[in-house]
């Protein structure tokens, strides 16, 4: 067969993923968070961008433009900035605690311990997690030091028993037993004989049992009489399981919600929040500049001055899409934020793509890590989004709402006497919602509640406590 060369001219559609279009994917794609550092860094590569400054006039009107008449929420917003802005605000002097691993190295400073023993107690402070809990083993220990050094297991075990006698007590352990151990070794002279050596044998070995209730089997397990038992779980409630903690340096990271809810004419509206939101403007001498006089500017400057002005559109094209989510989102979940969790309808991301014909990939990306203000507290927005549960009236409700009631049931049932999973598919099928006994447990387990022998278990050890 004999080819031939020929032109042949076709048309097509192609989407092409541009420069701006990947960064206001990514830009809608990130928390408030991750936002302030992509838009803190373009202000260190970009001179021509700059951040709009809270005193700013022109920016504090556009920033209201979203707010309803009503402004106790948005000034509400960001109290530390009206707290700045007062004539008698003060900055107070910042207090350092000392960390957990400073505590313990101003101890080991007082005793008399040689170099050897300090030296191999400094490694373990070091090897410490923040609860204070020693989690290498000794021998992984010994095996990272030089042979020549001519350190043996022993050492270890001596330079650890100087750790655990420091304060906290309880330090140094490598199991929550032997932290309870350690802290019942301090407690000697101050407690009942026959109770102090009931805690020492549940602390070795039998906590899980303890913790499900089964007294009555503990008592013959262990040889004491079931009132010594009830004492020694109290003495152990006394303990500290985490002994470090109270030197914990990490500092909460609070979730600023981009969008908040209030009521206007009776219906629950979505309103931006103006302090989540950063107001980034153009240099406007560099924007002069560069537009008098054209091409004498350089291209490097018209680069840059593309780029500055290509961030602020995709920021605003970013929170445009949230509000336009979250909008939908309220308008489909208005009982729930008159009535609550048990209110909140079945929704899936097809609805709201649907409905503000987007794809479902933008509104996921608009949803996950955004949280809304609500009057029962601040919501991720891919709470809203919940599976349908059937009702006997063929209507539907969420599975997030069945939780809701299996909740309020157990924490309304009587203590000594909890609903079995049968019982609480009984009750809820008197509120229309009929599942089978297995989703109840399901959902129960979701909801992080234990079984009802657990429950009338711990019942009964809170009433004897």
């Amino acid at each position: 067969m004999q080819s031939r060369h020929s032109i042949e001219l076709r048309q097509h559609q192609k989407l092409t993923l541009t420069p701006q279009l990947r960064q206001a994917i990514r830009l809608l794609q990130c928390s408030a968070q991750d936002l302030e550092l992509e838009i803190a860094q373009a202000l260190l590569d970009n001179p021509l961008l700059e951040r709009v400054e809270e005193y700013d006039t022109e920016a504090a009107g556009s920033e209201t433009d979203s707010l309803p008449d009503d402004r106790d929420f948005g000034q509400s917003a960001d109290p530390a900035s009206r707290a700045r802005d007062s004539d008698d605000y003060t900055q107070p002097e910042a207090i350092i605690a000392p960390t957990l691993r400073q505590h313990l190295r101003e101890q080991l400073r007082l005793t008399r311990a040689g170099e050897r023993d300090r030296v191999l107690v400094e490694l373990l402070i070091e090897e410490l997690d923040d609860n204070g809990y020693l989690t290498t083993p000794l021998e992984d220990l010994a095996d990272l030091l030089p042979v020549e050094l001519d350190i043996d297991i022993s050492d270890w075990k001596a330079a650890l028993s100087l750790l655990q006698s420091f304060d906290p007590p309880g330090v140094g352990a490598a199991s929550i037993s032997e932290c309870m151990l350690l802290q019942l070794r301090r407690l000697e002279f101050d407690v009942d004989d026959e109770v102090l050596a009931c805690a020492r044998q549940l602390a070795n070995g039998h906590l899980e049992k303890l913790a499900s209730g089964k007294l009555t089997g503990l008592s013959r397990q262990l040889g004491h009489e079931q009132s010594v038992l009830i004492d020694a779980r109290r003495l152990l409630l006394r303990l500290n399981p985490k002994p470090g903690r109270n030197w914990a340096t990490d500092v909460a990271n609070y979730v600023r919600p981009e969008v908040f809810v209030r009521k206007s004419g009776g219906v629950w509206k979505a309103y931006l929040n103006p302090a989540a939101r950063p107001s980034l403007k153009v240099d406007a001498v560099y924007d002069q500049i560069i537009r008098q006089h054209g091409d004498a500017g350089g291209e490097a400057l018209r680069s840059r001055l593309r780029e500055a002005h290509g961030l602020i559109k995709s920021v605003q094209q970013r929170f445009d899409t949230i509000l336009r989510v979250a909008s939908a989102v309220v308008e489909h979940q208005q009982a729930f934020f008159d009535q609550g969790e048990q209110a909140l309808r079945p929704l899936v991301l097809r609805d709201i793509a649907q409905e503000l014909q987007m794809h479902e990939s933008t509104v996921s990306r608009s949803t996950r890590q955004k949280y809304l203000q609500t009057p029962w507290g601040v919501y991720e927005l891919k709470y809203f989004f919940t599976t349908a549960v059937g009702l006997e009236d063929g209507d539907a409700t969420s599975n997030a709402a069945v939780r809701s009631m299996i909740q309020e049931l157990v924490e309304s049932e009587p203590a000594g006497k909890p609903l079995s999973d049968n019982t609480l598919a009984t009750k809820l099928a008197e509120r229309g919602v009929v599942i089978a006994r297995r989703t109840v447990a399901k959902y129960r387990e979701a909801a992080g509640i234990p079984p009802a022998p657990q429950r009338r278990a711990r019942a009964r050890l809170d009433a004897a406590r």
